[in-house]
């Protein structure tokens, strides 16, 4: 057999991914076919490349050998596709993002300032997959967030822009819940509730593990995709993390937590040469959508939030532009009057 491209990805998909079940996942393919895969190219290369156990897989030494040649080869050959496409094609952005209501505002400000650009979207529940994607070519810029006591691993090459260094996590509720009633939730509060999490998000179950932890809880969790999620939390079958830019709904309490115990980090990563103005335009809109939701609006006000004052200030600016609109066509009308 001889080795190809998506050979090596499949390797490196093993290693970053750190199993061989994750790893299919994200790969596309069943375990099974994965498994065989990776026997065949160890069989070609007439080595062992991993361990595995009942923790995982692990590089051998030889298999980190090969994957040190493997992740250059694959970086070139996606920059190679990249600047060929662009090429044939002109101008493309390929954008990555955890879900986020920003960005249809980021990418409604990307098409006004780049008109001519062709624009992709991948979006994706895992950062670290979106983080490597960048990493390898196949994304220009990674809109990702980072779990709270559970870094992010960032590969060499990116360029990484805070958008927030802590944005605190809400939790969502049947409207009928008893804690529905308060403003501010406490955990003890949701303590006898059965709390809903996507294991695939990185670091969202260790970082929910480690907060039930420091508050002396261990409720009953559900693991299950959130797109599940909003139908057993509306029928009070449990509750669940939720973004604080979240929409109001009719059927669904969205509440803060006493002392904002769940949190998260939000980064954009950028290839070298990106456009800078990306990270204006998606704070820009994550500015809009979060004074529009009046809980978070409320949270921003109560810290003092920088973003108040940034929103202050781009609604002045608006104020003055359009009064200079005005004068401007006030002058010519005068002009053509006379």
């Amino acid at each position: 057999m001889e080795l190809e491209v998506r050979h090596l990805r499949a390797l490196c998909a093993i290693a970053d991914a750190g199993s061989l079940h994750k790893a299919a996942r994200q790969l596309g393919v069943s375990q099974p076919s994965l498994t065989t895969q990776l026997r065949r190219i160890e069989r070609a290369l007439d080595g062992e490349l991993f361990l595995r156990d009942r923790t995982g897989c692990r590089p051998t030494p030889f298999g980190r050998t090969v994957l040190g040649r493997a992740r250059p080869l694959l970086a070139e050959m996606a920059a190679l596709v990249a600047e060929a496409r662009a090429l044939a094609h002109g101008p493309r952005l390929r954008i990555g993002s955890t879900a986020s209501r920003a960005l249809p505002g980021w990418l409604r400000r990307i098409h006004r300032r780049l008109p001519d650009t062709e624009t992709s979207l991948v979006v994706d529940v895992s950062p670290n997959a979106l983080l490597r994607m960048a990493a390898s070519g196949q994304l220009d810029v990674a809109f990702v967030h980072e779990v709270e006591g559970s870094p992010l691993r960032v590969p060499a090459g990116l360029q990484v822009h805070v958008l927030m260094e802590r944005e605190p996590q809400f939790v969502s509720m049947s409207r009928e819940h008893p804690a529905a009633r308060h403003a501010v939730v406490s955990l003890q509060d949701l303590a006898g509730d059965r709390w809903m999490v996507d294991p695939s998000v990185d670091g969202e179950w260790d970082g929910l593990r480690r907060v039930f932890a420091g508050a002396g809880l261990d409720p009953p969790v559900l693991h299950a995709d959130y797109h599940t999620a909003s139908s057993l939390i509306v029928s009070g079958e449990a509750v669940a993390p939720c973004q604080p830019t979240s929409g109001p709904r009719e059927d669904m309490a969205i509440r803060p937590l006493v002392g904002d115990p769940l949190a998260v980090r939000l980064l954009l990563a950028t290839r070298p040469g990106a456009h800078p103005e990306l990270y204006e335009d998606l704070r820009a809109a994550y500015r809009e959508v979060a004074l529009r939701t009046p809980p978070y609006r409320a949270w921003l006000h109560r810290h003092a939030s920088p973003l108040l004052a940034e929103a202050e200030a781009a609604q002045a600016a608006e104020v003055i532009e359009a009064a200079e609109a005005i004068k401007a066509a006030e002058s010519a009308e005068a002009a053509e009057a006379a």
